[in-house]
């Protein structure tokens, strides 16, 4: 063998080496946690794969993008976008009219909703949780910080993941802080404000860290009510009042959570007589995000994402999730587009299962009943995606 050859041969061992290393040792940003993910049923009995939410009329967004969560009220449908603004589109315009703006948090709002004054608390994924009052004629509205910090398990823990957000009938704001170890905040860069690149890591450690807090308008006070939840999301209220339901996103599935409960973990909490907090749908064939109430006892969710065989497999094996983490950010196993939503009852039985396996309305996030419609949320759309109730089969 030649000299020239046999250099050749040792840089190319020295750069197989060195890529090995790279994969073996070099830090990462996650410290990950094994767990024993259910067997994934796949597309199967209530979720059979079907086509009932492909072809979905639009309502253009202008420049905008990713309308998270949508609340309807007074006619107007509002949505919180990538870019930090709040809009809104006429829900009775057959083509919605152009999107109005309303306010800008400068942060990435996602859960919406409006208390009985009217003022909207928006979960911010940047900024925490906030509050505007809006102005007459659809003038900008002014927005101002509400919760940013709880005193627990310090004085002064910040609120990194505001995500989900629901106001009781007694005034009490609900609301979700998705992971204490991952926040949008540290991640502007990335698409989404963040939050996807974010919930990507919190999922792939899975140490479990979000939390589910309430605050009380009149005390100011904000408490811990679950905590040891993997990225809790979406939010929606029981009929009596008394429990609150929560898509856990890292473990595919539904709570249901007495509204009672005080700082005690999840594990601690599913144990207890009496069933404070339960599984009420669990396996879900993909990632739990919004919760929103319909009509006719309908509660829907949306599957941002299916499952991912690799994700599941890697669930016992955290030294995969480590090189993972080393590898291109294209090669992360993401699992593709696949519009999903989901209809069930306080029961947790299903009452509908619409489904785009094409993705063409991508990271579907949950629906919004207004108008005989069926809003779908997204997370990264260009437009408010709708149809008919009654094509739907409602």
């Amino acid at each position: 063998m030649s000299r020239p050859r046999r250099r050749l041969l040792w840089a190319a061992a020295g750069l197989v080496a060195a890529a090995a290393a790279w994969l073996a040792f070099a830090p990462v940003p996650i410290d990950p946690v094994a767990w024993a993910a259910p067997a994934d049923a796949g597309h199967t009995g209530a979720h059979a794969r079907n086509t009932r939410l492909a072809g979905l009329s639009l309502l253009p967004l202008g420049q905008g993008h990713g309308p998270e969560h949508l609340v309807a009220r007074g006619g107007w449908l509002y949505a919180g976008l990538a870019d930090g603004s709040v809009v809104r589109v006429r829900t009775d315009a057959p083509a919605g009219g152009a999107p109005q703006a309303v306010l800008h948090t400068g942060g990435r709002p996602l859960g919406l909703d409006f208390d009985a004054r009217g003022r909207l608390l928006i979960a911010d994924g940047v900024k925490g949780l906030l509050i505007a009052t809006l102005t007459d004629g659809g003038a900008p509205a002014q927005v101002r910080p509400l919760v940013t910090a709880v005193d627990d398990p310090q004085p002064g823990d910040a609120v990194r993941y505001a995500d989900g957000v629901l106001v009781a009938p007694d005034g009490t704001v609900y609301f979700t802080d998705a992971s204490r170890r991952f926040a949008p905040a540290d991640h502007t860069g990335a698409p989404h404000g963040g939050t996807f690149h974010a919930s990507v890591l919190d999922t792939l450690e899975h140490s479990c860290s979000g939390r589910l807090l309430a605050h009380d308008p009149q005390s100011r006070y904000t408490r811990v009510v679950l905590r040891g939840l993997c990225f809790p999301n979406g939010l929606a209220l029981t009929q009596d009042g008394r429990h609150l339901l929560l898509a856990e996103t890292g473990l595919y599935r539904i709570l249901k959570v007495s509204t009672n409960l005080q700082g005690l973990s999840a594990e601690q909490a599913l144990q207890l007589p009496g069933q404070p907090v339960r599984v009420l749908i669990d396996n879900l064939p993909g990632f739990p995000d919004n919760l929103t109430r319909g009509e006719a006892g309908r509660i829907w969710v949306g599957l941002t994402k299916p499952r991912s065989a690799v994700i599941d497999w890697a669930a016992s094996r955290p030294w995969v999730r480590q090189v993972t983490m080393r590898l291109p950010q294209a090669l992360w196993p993401v699992p593709p587009a696949y519009g999903h939503v989901i209809a069930f009852d306080e029961s947790g039985r299903i009452l509908a299962d619409l489904q785009d396996p094409s993705g063409a309305y991508p990271e579907t996030t949950a629906v919004t009943e207004a108008a005989g419609r069926l809003y779908v949320q997204s997370l990264s759309a260009g437009a408010i995606g709708w149809l008919d109730r009654s094509a739907a089969g409602l």
